[in-house]
């Protein structure tokens, strides 16, 4: 673990070296299509029956209007409620609709989505009661719709033929329109096939995991029918000469799939299909004269022989060969035929071709997955188009912790090291976000959340690539409550060390309503102090600490409740020859004395001797010393509350003013709590280490630092205390410094802005 950890903690040390990649801007269509998903609760109000409708509602390019509802479906954000919002059919006009896996009933379905004059629908998967024959009824109650619709998905959707049948009108043929339709996983019946088949310009037909046990009304369409996906017809019960003579007759087909799922057929299974498979393989070019794809992926009793006596028949208009799971994919034949594209593990390329064309098909997914696997263990190259195939495996199947399992793997091969610097920033944040997704489904299957881990595990991004940072530090949080292997507990404690310091004041504020997150962090650092060891594990969990209290009072508080100061003294002492680890006590100490809830609990005699101490040894790191001085400084600025002998007092304000103008190397990144510090009535060893900070950063990045002190009204504190006649001769020197400097460049940032203007006119 090689991590460069940079604090969000007020007070970072200078890194001039970190080079960040842009991120390529979005389509402007894009961002504002993400705008209003975002904004979806405040540009709509709501109908009696609760249904969403847009406050107002702009007539919308037509394929915009496509894009918004797809774009919500990606997202999971359409529901009964939402897609109420598509019922303005005139000024959204859908035309392509999907509905992909959203939850949508029948009554929402028939208000919002069939009042369209609609050529595609995908209604794959959806969930809240919608059935295919629910879906029927709608489209065909609307006359448009009838003639228009050209492409219809019903995959994964309960048909309910029985509410059909009451109809009694209502068939699939009554969209004459239809020329694609998908009915895989469905309980698509043999009476239904032949009302299906009787559409008069059925082009395209998917028919695979349903219950079809004959297929003879295939003879129906015998004339219109290019493609026909079969895979896996577990209940097909037709002899391999009644199946040859069926297909014989299916004169324009180009496409045929008659693959198997390898995984569910045993030894004994499917001869009948293979011997099909066997026959048309063997066959005449005669039989399916137009074929130019096949898929016969899964057959693993199919011989090198007959694919050879296809190919030798078929190779001049064969463009697609199925072979994953074959064992069959590795054949010497293959590589002579340039313009063939073939699934199958015996390379990269056969691996991707698969994932493209098997995307629901957890059985295929599966195999190509651990091929691909295996392909990228050493992988030293970016592959985005490979990575992104595995993404959409991810998406595609949100519930199998096969596919998980091995994609997760797959991932990390595919960021490892370098190489993820070299991706699309886009790429990686639908990559890390669909890992979360997979923390979220999986949260007690160790080697998944490992995986996860691994990826995230990476310096740049966790740095540079956006993603809810939130969201997975908690995930992580979580993780690591449950697991104590060094290994992983160092890995866990690396990533949320950085993810905290990414984190919102918000969003920090919320994470520490936990206390168990403090107390887990805390044992960490009990855990390895006992040992004596000053290793990263140590480390990370006080960075973490260090990040998690900064500026969020909830956290110092748990940190308190927590007995974390007794500890942080014991670490103090133990740790005296160990700068890092003590800058990192220090900092989240100087955290708590900026809250002056908590001051009076660092009001210890003992505590403030040592870290007095550590103000005045100059063989210390800078960064010890600077973290010192601003917890003293804190502490003494509230004089009146002051309830340890005076005599110490004096000591810390006169060390306070001798030492501070030996630190360099510091920058901030908000002023707020020097406010109180600046004060014209304050010890001058606390104004003076207040000025002096500013006066250093100033120097350094003085375009940054005038409007953040402008903004938080320290440019005000500062003129008083110049102005004040008993302030110290360093403290009025500093503070007549830094007024100048910032003086200076609102003149230049004023002329550069005139000049500006007289250019532009």
């Amino acid at each position: 673990l090689n991590l460069n950890v940079t604090f969000k903690s007020k007070c970072y040390i200078l890194n001039l070296n970190v080079n960040q990649r842009p991120i390529g801007p979005c389509a402007l269509s894009d961002l504002c299509l993400a705008q209003v998903c975002h904004s979806l609760d405040a540009l709509c109000c709501l109908r009696v029956d609760g249904s969403m409708s847009l406050i107002h509602s702009p007539i919308l390019p037509q394929e915009m209007a496509d894009q918004l509802l797809h774009r919500m479906a990606s997202q999971g954000i359409i529901n009964d409620r939402s897609v109420g919002i598509f019922r303005s059919s005139k000024e959204l006009r859908l035309r392509r609709a999907s509905i992909r896996r959203c939850s949508v009933s029948d009554q929402a379905f028939q208000l919002a989505i069939c009042p369209h004059q609609l050529m595609e629908l995908d209604a794959s998967w959806v969930s809240g009661g919608l059935t295919g024959a629910d879906v029927i009824s709608g489209l065909a109650s609307n006359p448009a719709c009838r003639s228009s619709l050209q492409r219809l998905s019903l995959n994964g959707l309960r048909l309910g033929w029985e509410s059909l049948e009451k109809v009694g009108v209502v068939h699939f043929s009554s969209l004459q329109g239809l020329r694609m339709l998908n009915l895989a996983n469905t309980d698509l019946s043999d009476a239904v096939l032949e009302d299906i088949c009787t559409l008069p310009h059925l082009e395209s037909l998917d028919i695979s995991c349903s219950a079809v046990s004959n297929v003879n009304a295939l003879l129906e369409c015998k004339n219109t029918l290019k493609s026909l996906t079969a895979h896996r017809l577990g209940q097909l019960d037709m002899s391999p000469a009644r199946l040859l003579f069926v297909f014989n007759q299916l004169h324009a087909l180009r496409h045929l799939d008659f693959s198997e799922d390898h995984f569910s057929v045993d030894d004994s299974d499917g001869k009948d299909a293979d011997e099909t498979v066997r026959q048309l393989l063997e066959g005449s070019p005669q039989m399916l004269p137009s074929l130019v794809s096949l898929d016969i992926s899964g057959r693993k009793k199919i011989s090198e022989a007959s694919i050879r006596a296809f190919l030798k028949s078929r190779s001049d208009h064969l463009t697609f060969l199925g072979l994953l799971a074959t064992g069959l994919s590795s054949c010497d034949v293959l590589s002579s035929l340039n313009n063939l594209k073939v699934t199958g593990e015996a390379d990269e390329n056969q691996v991707c071709e698969a994932l493209k064309r098997y995307r629901d098909r957890e059985c295929f997914i599966r195999e190509a997955l651990v091929h691909l696997y295996n392909l990228t263990t050493d992988t030293d190259k970016p592959k985005p188009d490979m990575l992104k195939l595995v993404v959409q495996s991810m998406q595609s199947h949100p519930a199998s912790l096969h596919v998980h399992l091995v994609a997760t793997a797959c991932v990390f091969n595919l960021t490892n090291q370098d190489v993820s610097q070299a991706l699309p920033v886009s790429l990686l944040t639908s990559t890390i976000m669909q890992l979360l997704d997979a923390m979220i489904a999986f949260p007690h299957h160790q080697q998944v959340q490992k995986n996860c881990l691994l990826t995230l595990c990476s310096d740049y991004i966790l740095q540079d690539v956006p993603f809810d940072k939130y969201l997975a530090t908690v995930l992580v949080i979580n993780w690591l409550s449950r697991h104590e292997d060094p290994t992983l507990q160092r890995m866990a404690v690396a990533i949320i060390s950085i993810l905290v310091a990414k984190l919102s004041r918000e969003e920090t504020t919320q994470l520490s309503k936990d206390i168990n997150i403090m107390k887990q962090l805390l044992a960490i650092v009990q855990q390895r102090a006992m040992i004596g060891v000053a290793d990263s594990t140590l480390k990370f969990a006080l960075s973490a600490l260090w990040n998690l209290t900064d500026e969020v009072p909830a956290a110092a508080r748990n940190f308190i409740q927590c007995r974390g100061l007794e500890l942080y003294e014991e670490v103090l002492e133990s740790y005296y020859t160990e700068p890092s680890i003590q800058q990192k006590v220090l900092g989240l100490l100087n955290n708590i004395a900026e809250e002056e809830e908590f001051q009076a609990d660092l009001m210890e005699e003992d505590l403030l001797e040592h870290v007095l101490h550590l103000l005045q040894d100059s063989h210390l790191d800078v960064g010890v010393r600077y973290f010192a001085g601003g917890i003293l400084a804190h502490i003494a600025s509230r004089s009146e509350a002051w309830t340890l002998d005076q005599e110490l007092l004096r000591t810390i304000e006169k060390q306070l003013v001798s030492k501070t103008l030996a630190f360099f190397f510091f920058f901030r990144r908000s002023f707020r709590p020097f406010s109180i510090l600046l004060q014209t009535g304050q010890p001058s060893g606390v104004q003076l280490w207040a000025v002096w900070a500013i006066h250093l950063v100033c120097s350094q990045n003085v375009s940054h630092y005038s409007s953040m002190l402008e903004h938080e009204g320290q440019i005000e504190l500062l003129k008083a205390l110049a102005a004040h006649p008993d302030t110290h001769s360093d403290v009025r020197r500093l503070s007549h410094s830094v007024l100048l400097l910032i003086g200076q460049h609102q003149s230049r940032s004023g002329a550069s802005e005139n000049q500006k203007k007289r250019e532009n006119s």
